[in-house]
């Protein structure tokens, strides 16, 4: 397994955690209830679960799902990093919306990359 492999799997999963977490852990429902985004929560934890699943099967099985997913997560969480600042939050907590950004931007170019044409 590369580490490419692992970044793969360490960012699927961590999105699928998170998804989960939107619907049953009590401090994520108080943080969109301060992002002002409240009626949002469970479609950011769909979002969140559908692109750890889809950047995960589309690994697997096909790469431009993985591409799609990858892309998706990178909008949602320079969102996320967006909503953070906007609110004031000093860069340090909002840090891990724009480095999971990052890996997922990442992400993408390298699986387009690897798309057979």
């Amino acid at each position: 397994m590369s580490s490419f492999d692992i970044l793969v799997l360490f960012t699927g999963f961590s999105f699928i955690f998170f998804g989960i977490n939107c619907f049953v852990n009590r401090r994520y429902k108080s943080e969109f209830l301060r992002y002002g985004l409240r009626n949002y929560r469970n479609l950011i934890g769909i979002l969140q679960l559908m692109g750890g699943l889809g950047l995960l099967i589309g690994f697997y099985f096909y790469l431009p799902l993985s591409v799609f997913a990858a892309v998706g997560l990178t909008l949602l969480m320079l969102a996320g990093f967006g909503v953070r600042i906007k609110l004031g939050d000093r860069f340090v907590a909002s840090a891990p919306s724009l480095l999971y950004a990052g890996l997922s931007c990442f992400l993408a170019y390298r699986l387009y990359a690897m798309i057979e044409f």
